[in-house]
């Protein structure tokens, strides 16, 4: 299953000499969409090897990951169990739209406060978990780990050898690793970090042996899930002109970035720019829902 190649024409393209393309990721499955399909198909298939009927990972409240691991549980007849951050959730949670939609498709919730949140790799609270919880296959916060990675890997593909340049949205880091794996040497792959920091790389190196890349540490607009009345404008511009919808969380940002670089003449004339989409759309019902709060524009879906 691929995403198509979708053109991007804009008169800034045109007048830079460049091509922009978006890889439509989040077109390849209407709940587990983008990376999230990838990073999810591998881990089912090892948890049904080993015979495991539960999938337990941890989110936020507008998680893409919570809300696909739910579709994917009930469609492969598994339960699930999400560990959201945020204890104030308790008395709310159906009036969140991912929320909902993840109850809806089966996952059951354990509301956490942020400091037990902080520990969710500590081996002796997983343990813990499994206790409680009887026996789960993890799948960590953001579905990044070694499987992940070898989904991910198959988000490019043949047809894709001819960019010149691969260009991300960075989460967990696993989806550029998986991409960084599968470039060719002469490709050069640029992450869009949605987090503040640069801790990132760190963890990225852990699964890439290639030096093809690089994360560029300017477009987060001010950290995970922080938006402005500048990013939404651009988000509801690039949908009227290209008919593509994007997320404030990831792809927003990745394409802002992309297009702020083109105004800078970072890319030669000529150079074929490939984005990745990696959905993340459902998060936007949620974020419209804050936006409202602050009177500030809403995303247009």
């Amino acid at each position: 299953m691929q995403g198509i190649n979708q053109e991007v024409h804009l008169p800034i393209l045109k007048e830079k000499q460049l091509t922009l393309f978006v890889k439509r990721e989040d077109l390849i499955h209407p709940f587990i969409s983008g990376n999230k399909y990838r990073k999810l198909k591998y881990n089912i298939l090892a948890a049904q090897e080993q015979n495991q009927h539960t999938l337990l990972t941890f989110g936020g409240a507008f998680s893409n990951h919570i809300a696909a691991t739910a579709y994917a549980g009930k469609k492969y007849g598994l339960r699930t169990i999400g560990v959201i951050r945020g204890e104030e959730l308790i008395e709310s949670w159906r009036l969140n739209p991912t929320l909902a939609k993840a109850h809806e498709h089966g996952m059951e919730f354990r509301f956490v406060n942020r400091s037990l949140y902080k520990q969710r790799s500590n081996i002796s609270y997983l343990e813990a978990l499994q206790v409680e919880e009887g026996p789960f296959y993890l799948v960590p916060e953001g579905g990044t780990n070694a499987l992940a990675i070898k989904g991910c890997e198959e988000i490019l593909s043949r047809e894709d050898k001819d960019f010149n340049v691969i260009c991300s949205s960075v989460g967990t880091g696993g989806t550029i690793a998986g991409i960084i794996n599968a470039s060719q040497e002469n490709q050069q792959v640029i992450g869009f970090p949605s987090l503040k920091g640069d801790f990132l790389k760190k963890d990225i190196c852990n699964f890439v042996a290639k030096e093809n890349w690089e994360l560029n540490l300017n477009y987060h607009f001010g950290g995970y899930a922080k938006v402005s009345k500048e990013l939404i404008d651009f988000i509801n511009h690039f949908k009227e002109m290209t008919n593509i919808p994007t997320d404030p969380v990831y792809t927003g940002k990745l394409l802002y970035g992309i297009l702020d670089l083109v105004k800078q003449d970072y890319f030669a004339p000529g150079t074929k720019i490939l984005a990745v989409h990696t959905g993340g759309l459902q998060g936007v019902e949620g974020m419209n829902l804050v936006l409202k709060k602050k009177n500030l524009p809403l995303i247009k879906v």
